[in-house]
């Protein structure tokens, strides 16, 4: 952001005379939660996902190469998913509804909701949740 054109306004203190710092000179303070994380290095969870950057309140993570399978057991997180599928095919079970997910189609689950991914050809798709699901803290399962 540039400087603001007002002028700046004259405040007398004693027999001094002194002028205020524009608005965008107070609180100027760098973003220091800039992270990146190195492919090679990024932790993998139980379920062999890739976790990604992650933030205060949203983190990323890859599902790569997923081969076809039976529905894996029902899963249910304290963090809302929205995704992308980058290639493949796979049906989301979600709360009763069947969603085939082809590349290019995004998709949400809710918070708390039971769901389960049937992976139908090689899967791969990038996630965000929110709050973010860390790769060092415990996933809920219910079966």
């Amino acid at each position: 952001m540039g400087k603001s054109l007002r002028p700046a306004i004259p405040i007398l203190r004693g027999a001094c005379t002194t002028s205020l710092p524009a608005a965008d000179d107070y609180f100027v303070m760098k973003d220091t939660s800039v992270t990146k994380v190195t492919a090679e290095f990024s932790p993998h969870g139980p379920e062999g996902e890739k976790y990604l950057a992650s933030g205060i309140h949203v983190a990323m993570r890859l599902w790569e190469n997923e081969q076809p399978n039976d529905k894996k057991p029902l899963s249910k997180h304290p963090y809302e998913v929205v995704g992308y599928v980058i290639k493949g095919k796979a049906e989301l079970h979600l709360e009763g509804q069947t969603l085939l997910l082809n590349a290019g189609d995004s998709y949400a689950v809710p918070k708390n909701a039971e769901h389960t991914y049937k992976i139908l050809e090689g899967f791969t798709a990038v996630e965000a949740t929110s709050p973010p699901a860390l790769a060092h803290e415990t996933e809920r399962k219910t079966h």
